[in-house]
């Protein structure tokens, strides 16, 4: 059984080739990051138009990678959101297109969903049930309860920013290049984590919410008050110069009161996630706990993990699915194609679709 996914929710254009709901025979990936790098940030409309400029490439390199044949394949998995609506849109409609002109079946398939699977995808059956999902990137900052036969119960989210989110905005005060994650959590091992104590945040209502939007505006009044911008001026010279700084010209431009101003705001980061994670895996008796997602990728937060008191077995998926990738999404596919559950050509783009 081979079952093309496409995912385009995002900056990222993707497409993978998956058999037997185990095998990658493929996964292909277009990045965005040099066309959305001088904003700081995503921006809708170039997303969307870099999707239809990648899409038709990006499936067939694909499909040449699996060696597989359009007569091969079982079904066509595509993300229908949550996510920038006109992205998913370009993704929908070709995944359309093509069940279409080859009568195969559709299968839409939640974006947070696929993150989960990525990890399920390589745990096998390592993963016992009910696992404890911390879904944690660039758009979302979720914790899921997941029954056996992959049910969801959404236990927190974000209320604000995402903790993916909070990266990027920090690092875009700071003078860093986008995505601001990645530089980040590099930096953060050469200060110290205790030096700048930030609150945690204190939720009324739902103690297993998220907030970031407090610890990010905390940062900002730091850098106000220590006098920040002749450095993060030399830092933004640099990024006009070279759109792509090596880490060690960061830190040749990072002093050291800044290095532990960006490890006291990724610790407080993690403690959030952790904290909360720790709660819910005792409340719900968890048996194992999954991490995916973009942030899924910081050393800090594997660490973390791996060290914590969480009372189960911690699964991480590999840095390749991690990041937003079509793989997920067609491991996530497998099991609804296996109960029938297919979409038809009414299927719309959810910018705001719920998982549960």
């Amino acid at each position: 059984m081979y079952i093309l996914g496409i995912e385009s929710s995002c900056d990222e254009t993707a497409a993978a080739v998956v058999r037997g709901g185990r095998e990658i025979l493929s996964n292909a990936v277009s990045s965005q990051f040099d066309v959305h790098g001088k904003y700081g940030g995503v921006v809708p409309e170039l997303a969307s138009r870099e999707h239809l400029r990648a899409i038709t490439p990006i499936v067939r390199q694909a499909m040449d990678q699996a060696r597989c044949h359009w007569n091969d394949l079982s079904a066509v998995a595509v993300t229908r959101g949550p996510g920038l609506a006109g992205s998913l849109l370009v993704g929908i409609t070709y995944a359309k297109a093509i069940c279409f002109a080859r009568k195969l079946p559709l299968i839409g398939v939640n974006h947070i969903e696929g993150h989960i699977h990525a990890v399920a995808f390589e745990a096998g059956e390592r993963l016992e049930f009910p696992s404890l999902a911390l879904v944690v990137s660039g758009g979302h900052t979720h914790l899921f309860e997941v029954a056996a036969g992959f049910r969801y119960r959404l236990l927190g989210r974000t209320r604000d920013d995402a903790a993916g989110e909070a990266y990027d905005k920090v690092a875009k005060l700071l003078g860093y290049n986008y995505p601001g994650g990645p530089v980040l959590d590099q930096l953060a091992v050469c200060g110290n984590p205790f030096a700048v104590r930030f609150p945690m945040a204190k939720m009324k209502g739902n103690p297993l919410d998220f907030s970031f939007s407090g610890l990010k505006t905390a940062v900002l009044r730091w850098v106000q008050a220590h006098d920040m911008e002749a450095e993060i001026a030399a830092r933004k010279a640099l990024l006009r110069a070279n759109p792509n700084p090596r880490v060690d010209e960061w830190r040749n431009l990072t002093p050291q009161r800044t290095l532990d101003l960006i490890a006291s705001f990724q610790y407080t980061v993690i403690q959030e996630l952790l904290t909360r994670a720790e709660a819910a895996a005792e409340d719900i008796c968890a048996r194992s706990l999954v991490v995916s997602g973009g942030v899924a990728c910081n050393a800090g937060l594997r660490s973390a993990a791996l060290a914590a008191r969480i009372p189960c077995p911690v699964f991480f998926p590999t840095p390749a699915l991690s990041t937003d990738n079509a793989v997920m999404i067609a491991a996530a596919a497998y099991p609804k194609f296996l109960r029938g559950e297919f979409s038809d050509f009414s299927m719309k783009a959810q910018a705001g679709l719920s998982l549960a």
